[in-house]
Order: C-alpha cells, then structure tokens, then sequence
C-alpha cells in the first residue's frame, strides 16, 4: 500500500493500525520517506541554520505539512551526518 510523501512507511512486518500508533511489539514509530521536495527544502533551511528554534521549526512544520518532531528528528539526523563527515 503507497503512502503519501512525508507520511511512516512500513518496513516489514503487518499492517499497522495508523501512523500515529506504534506498530508490532517495539513500540517505535515508523520511518518516514520524505520527498525529494520536502528533502531540498529541509536542505536549504539547514544551510541557512543548523539549529531551529521552536516558531522557526513551527512554522517549516506548517508549511512542509509534517509534525514538529519530524523536523526537529531531520535537523539532529543531518547534524549528525555533518559531523561524521568533518
């Protein structure tokens, strides 16, 4: 079943009740497939700044149509990955 972009993608395992519930005996959230569009826009915030502030992160949230924690979970994610490459 294809899910809308930005939207938890089940990796394996059954069906899950929705994207907001855990799915399976883990207890984790599924991950989430951003787009191509959603990537490049997260990209540029983060040349821009690495670090967002909350009504910074509250409006990109709004605007992307994804939850705040989504974004603030892509902005640690990515600061990671830059400190791995330096």
């Amino acid at each position: 079943r294809p899910s809308a972009p930005g939207q938890p993608v089940p990796e394996e395992g059954p069906e899950c009740p929705g994207p907001e519930e855990p799915c399976g005996r883990s207890g984790r959230r599924l991950r989430t497939a951003f787009s191509a569009e959603q990537i490049s826009t997260l990209e540029s915030s983060f040349q821009r700044q690495q670090y967002l502030g909350a009504a910074e992160r509250r409006q990109l949230a709004g605007r992307m149509r994804l939850s705040e924690v989504q974004i603030k979970t892509w902005f640690q994610n990515r600061r990671m990955k830059l400190k791995r490459q330096l």
